[in-house]
Formats: structure tokens, sequence, C-alpha cells
């Protein structure tokens, strides 16, 4: 495919150019193309970052991308729904998504792979049908996307905040108030780079709002709502409004080892995405999908009601 590049678009960046002419294919589609070579600028490889002088011819090639050298494995995965452009499936906690820096196996993805006949390729050959991540200790629901076409109208209600995601949380403490929102914004922690951290003035917009269940003893079970999704958010958020999440050895440290002095080592952090709410691209029908407390949560409900 040639594209050509007028004086509106002068400044520009490129991927951001092509966003607009290759609607079929999300961006980060897109930024995978063009670290594969299929985007030519001038007959040049550009970065995606590269801007535009309003005059260029841009040569895409839209050939299908090498197959994923990711082998299926037979993980044990959980399907709440499913029809011919997408599933909503049930991740255990302890379960990486997709392969990543120390994780070449053993993944999400990999039991996707046995699963499923058909995935996205959108999100790059390491992330076949991935459209949005939970963390390796966060339980719950994703949507995987059969088809690029999918991919791209999921990833679209995601960027435009109308998937509504509900988690539970078990938090230190009890709230002064039953409801409320938290807007802080998130970036990378100065030193400690695995770790994220509240920036005011700096970092991403992150807005999060929650709502008081029930009090257990000297603890608060929550629900949750994204609005946006930065890494880390719930616990970040919650812990710098001084409840961190119960089982959170990383933003709640000193809640974590009083805790394990009362009722042992949890083994994990207290945080559960229950519910997902989103049009379904092709129907167009408003899908509500829930899934209750998995077990070791729930028996950890009840120590520590007793």
């Amino acid at each position: 495919m040639t594209l050509q590049a007028g004086p509106e678009d002068r400044g520009q960046r490129l991927d951001i150019f092509l966003s607009r002419h290759l609607g079929q294919f999300t961006r980060s589609h897109i930024q995978t193309l063009n670290r594969s070579g299929a985007v030519r600028v001038g007959n040049q490889v550009e970065k995606s970052g590269y801007r535009l002088r309003g005059d260029e011819t841009i040569e895409v090639d839209l050939q299908p991308l090498e197959p994923s050298a990711l082998e299926a494995q037979d993980i044990p995965i959980q399907i709440v729904h499913e029809d011919e452009d997408l599933a909503v499936i049930e991740k255990p906690a302890g379960l990486v998504v997709h392969p990543g820096a120390g994780t070449a196996a053993n993944t999400l993805v990999h039991g996707l792979l046995f699963k499923f006949q058909n995935l996205s390729g959108a999100g790059g050959a390491g992330r076949p049908g991935i459209v949005h991540r939970i963390d390796k200790w966060t339980s719950g629901l994703l949507i995987v996307a059969k088809n690029d076409w999918t991919h791209a109208r999921l990833s679209k209600s995601f960027q435009d905040r109308s998937v509504e995601k509900k988690y539970l949380a078990l938090v230190h403490g009890r709230l002064r108030q039953a409801s409320g929102e938290i807007s802080l914004n998130i970036g990378r922690h100065s030193t400690l780079r695995t770790r994220m951290s509240v920036q005011r003035g700096k970092g991403r917009v992150a807005l999060s709002s929650y709502h008081r269940l029930r009090e257990i003893g000297d603890f608060s079970l929550l629900e949750v709502k994204i609005k946006t999704g930065r890494t880390h958010q719930i616990r970040v958020h919650l812990a710098a409004i001084g409840h961190p999440v119960v089982g959170d050895d990383v933003y709640g440290e000193r809640g974590y080892v009083q805790f394990v002095r009362k009722y042992g080592k949890p083994g994990r952090y207290f945080l559960h995405a229950a519910e997902l709410t989103f049009t379904h691209p092709r129907t167009g029908a408003l899908m509500t999908i829930q899934s209750p407390l998995p077990p070791d949560l729930s028996s950890l409900l009840e120590r520590i009601g007793k």
C-alpha cells in the first residue's frame, strides 16, 4: 500500500499518521509492522516517532507478520464466554499474561494458543489475542480477541474508557467514607524501577473510584472501578490513601508484616477482577460478565471473619 503525506500532515508522528490511514489495525500493530521493516518512508525505515515533513511517500507492506514462534502449552484456562469474535476467560492468580523479561514460557498466552484455533495478531507476535492485561497475582476476567477486526474495536473501547472494570479488594483499616474517588497521577518510581508511585504534577493521569461493601474486623472489602489502566493502579492508589491491599508486600509492607504475624502468610494479595461490562464489537449488545471470588480469597475472608 502506498500513502502520500501532504502539507496538513507536517509535524505529525509517523505512527499517528498510519493509524489514521490504516483504521483496521491498532496502533500497537502498526508499531510492530514498523519495527519489522514493513513501513518505509522514502525508501528508508524510520522510527514510529518520526515527524513527517508533509511531502513523503510511505510504503506499507501489509503482508501478514511471520507466525508466532510461541508454542502452545496445555495450561488450564476457564472460559466464561465464547463466540466467533472473542472469549472472556478467568485468569488464575500466579499466571503471567504474556512472555516478557524473565518469563519465556508457561504464560496465559501459551495456554490460549492451546485452547483457541484463532487469535488476533494485532498486539504483536508475542501477544496473540491479548487486548488488555491484569497483574500476575491478580485473578479474574480478561477479554481475548480472536481476530484483528475485533481486536481493533475492543482496543478502541478501552482507549475510549467505555469498558467498565470492577475489582474486589480487601484493604487494611476502616475507611472514613463509604465511597470515594482517587485521582492521583502514577509513574515509574524514581529509584525502585520495578515499582510505580504517585507523582503529583508528573506521571500519567490515573482515576479510580471505590465503594465499601462491608467491614470485617480491621479490614474493609471494597468494590473498585478503574477508569484508566495504569500499571499497579489499584494497589498504588489504595496504598496512597492509607489503605493498602491485604497481602501486598510491595505497596503495603508494614501492614503485610502485621497481617502475617496474626493470620499467617497469604498466598497473594487480595485483588480480583470481578466484573467486565463492554459493548460487543459485532452485535452491539451490552455485555456484563461477572466472576465470583476464587476459593483462596473466599477462605481468607472466612479466616479473618473468625
